[in-house]
């Protein structure tokens, strides 16, 4: 049997089926991808996918705390997020794309999110089976999305496909093999990220807003 294709669905991002953020920012180093997601880069440390899941994650007694891996492939950045969403918020968005341009990709419990920005702006955002929550003016990546989650549907394959197609738009290949290496690894807290918290009244609107929290409730359910 072949061997699938590096961005296949069926070997997405460790996570992408059911929680994770992961972005891509053009033209930054790592260290400065943590610097705009609000953490110290003197705090990474290179670390495999065994030695980083140790790191603390998850709920703390400070609150929520994001693991985050991040490293450059040819001239992006990518930084995968697990069990936060720090990397889907308005804010660590406009910060990430200050002078350049980030994708983020999300899928959380209860919504799924993909964004476009460019230089602080949000040029495309929506989650997927919901046309109501397309941003102004609408984009290309709509169609592009809702065709290959249409491929791909029934198979309990999350966001991996959405991944995958924006892997393939930048011409970069990314999988749980590659992340399963050694990558700059650290943790923040979402109190320290330029999200700060993000907590009570999201509807699943259009872009996630400071001081906002995600509704996981059955509205927001994607498709």
């Amino acid at each position: 049997m072949d061997r699938p294709p590096p961005n296949s669905p069926s070997r997405p991002l460790r996570g992408a089926r059911t929680w994770l953020c992961v972005t891509f920012t053009r033209a930054l180093g790592p260290e400065d991808v943590f610097a705009r997601y609000g953490a110290d880069p003197d705090q990474a440390r290179l670390l495999d996918w065994d030695a980083a899941s140790d790191l603390v994650s998850g709920e703390s007694g400070d609150g929520t705390v994001s693991l985050l891996r991040a490293g450059r492939i040819g001239e992006w950045v990518f930084c995968v997020e697990e069990d936060g969403s720090i990397g889907l918020a308005e804010e660590s968005l406009a910060e990430l794309s200050r002078g350049t341009e980030t994708y983020s990709v999300a899928t959380t419990e209860g919504i799924d999110v993909f964004q476009y920005w460019r230089d602080g702006e949000c040029v495309e955002y929506f989650e997927p089976g919901m046309r109501h929550s397309r941003s102004e003016p609408f984009g290309p990546w709509w169609d592009r999305v809702e065709e290959v989650l249409a491929a791909h549907e029934g198979e309990g394959a999350g966001m991996a496909p959405v991944v995958a197609l924006v892997l393939e738009h930048l011409g970069i290949t990314l999988d749980d093999a590659a992340l399963a290496g050694p990558w700059p690894s650290l943790t923040l807290a979402e109190d320290d990220s330029p999200a700060a918290s993000l907590g009570g009244d999201y509807a699943g609107e259009g872009p996630v807003p400071l001081g906002a929290v995600l509704d996981f409730g059955p509205s927001n359910g994607s498709s």
